[in-house]
Formats: C-alpha cells, sequence, structure tokens
C-alpha cells in the first residue's frame, strides 16, 4: 500500500510539471571503472534486475496462489465447462484472492522490512531478513512436517532444532508439494458430487437403450444446476479462504 501511494504520488508530481519540464534523456553502458564502489551497485542492480524477472515465479510459489489455481481447474474439470470460466478469469481471480490472503503479511512485511529501509533506520540485510521472515511463517503455517522433513533429509543438512534453522531454499519446495497435495484433497471432495451426477446420468441412458447419447451433454445442465442453487461459488471461495487459517 505504501509503495502504491509512492508511486502515485511520483506520477501526479511528474504530471504536473509534464508540461513545462524536458523529457529526461537516460543512457545506459558499460565501461572501465576504477571504483570498487561502482562495481558492487552494479552488481546489485543486476540483482535486483534478476529478481525482478523471477518475481511471477516467487509470486506464485510462495503464496496461496498455487492451491487456488489448481482448485479452480479441478473445478472446471467436474463441471466439463472446457474452457468456461476462461482461463484469464481463472488467473485473475486466483491472483486478486491471493492478494486478499496475503495482505496481512505483505503488510507485515511492508512495515517491519520495506518502509524502515527506505526510511534508513535499517541496513539491506536487516531489510531483507525482515520482509522474507512475514513469508516464511505463512509458509511454515501450510508446510507438512513430513514434506519438510523430506528436503531436510535430502539436503544432507542437520536436524533442525527450530524452524529458524530451516533453509528458505529448504521451506519453499516443501511448501509447494504440501499445497499441492491439499488442492488434490480439496479437488477429489469437489468432484465426488458431480461424479454422482455423471453415473446416474449415464445409468438412465443406458436403461433408455440410449446408448449413442454423450452423458456429458445430459449431465452438464444438471451439474451447474446443482452448483448454482448451493451457490458454489460462495461456499468454494469461502472453503479457500478459511484453508489457510
Amino acid at each position: 500500500m505504501g509503495l502504491g501511494l509512492l508511486s502515485l504520488a511520483l506520477v501526479l508530481g511528474f504530471s504536473g510539471e509534464a508540461v513545462a519540464a524536458p523529457l529526461p534523456n537516460v543512457n545506459i553502458g558499460l565501461g572501465a571503472s576504477d571504483n570498487p564502489q561502482d562495481v558492487s551497485v552494479t552488481l546489485q542492480v543486476m540483482a535486483v534486475l534478476t529478481i525482478v524477472s523471477l518475481a511471477p515465479g516467487i509470486l506464485m510459489m510462495t503464496t496461496s496462489f498455487v492451491r487456488i489455481v489448481v482448485i479452480i481447474g479441478f473445478l472446471r474439470n467436474a463441471l466439463s465447462t472446457q474452457n468456461v470460466p476462461p482461463n484469464q478469469v481463472v488467473i485473475a481471480l486466483s491472483l486478486f484472492l491471493t492478494f486478499y490472503i496475503m495482505a496481512p503479511y505483505w503488510g507485515e512485511a511492508n512495515e517491519q522490512g520495506l518502509q524502515p529501509y527506505l526510511a534508513g533506520q535499517i541496513s539491506q540485510e536487516e531489510a531483507l531478513r525482515n520482509v522474507v521472515e512475514p513469508m516464511r511463517v505463512f509458509m511454515f503455517k501450510q508446510t507438512r512436517e513430513a514434506d519438510l522433513a523430506l528436503f531436510v533429509n535430502l539436503s544432507d543438512a542437520p536436524r533442525p532444532d527450530s524452524q529458524d534453522d530451516v533453509s528458505t531454499f529448504t521451506l519453499i519446495p516443501a511448501f509447494i508439494i504440501s499445497e499441492l497435495k491439499t488442492a488434490f484433497q480439496m479437488g477429489f471432495m469437489i468432484y465426488i458430487p458431480f461424479i454422482v451426477i455423471d453415473m446416474i446420468v449415464a445409468s438412465t441412458l443406458m436403461s433408455m437403450g440410449m446408448m449413442m447419447l454423450p452423458p456429458v451433454m445430459i449431465s452438464l445442465p444438471f451439474k451447474i444446476l446443482l452448483f448454482v442453487m448451493v451457490d458454489g461459488w460462495h461456499l468454494l471461495i469461502q472453503s479457500l479462504i478459511m484453508s489457510f487459517k
């Protein structure tokens, strides 16, 4: 939120002077330098650009996005609606639900790490640690102990005595497979009522001798009707959000 307000203020400030001020000229080049500090700054810029390029993957793999998008995909397949809702809608809904769920953790990271660093109150290393810590808390809450133990054992690392001893690079893959397992469990529960409808429709068609008529064509309206009658989207989103509590 603080970055958003800062960006808006900068845009408004620049737009007010756009008429009088000339357009800036930005030059980027490579050259020799005798100052070690210049090399350090260049490496920091390259590191930031690398992190920005990996930002979508970091956003997806360290937040609630994976579970949400997989479960909505299961729902779409269970309904047999092919590409309805479209992929763009599924991704957008998953992103906004992710923002909603992760808002407290991102707010804490902003208050404890980003804002003090921008104000010059803490060092870069301390700011990074304070930003990562809320994300680690979230991932630990959703990660199963067995999945975490798997990656600790595979890395040949010593047995951790506390969560602080677990590396973030060990925590992230354990969190991802835990999320996938949870998503598949919830997806199985979503499939059950729709499978029952498919079985009833298929048995009815076979008893009537209508074996050439695809059962999916007949069961699809009933599945959509069931989903609408029980207010399926409300129940699904409520279950998704509550699963992260």
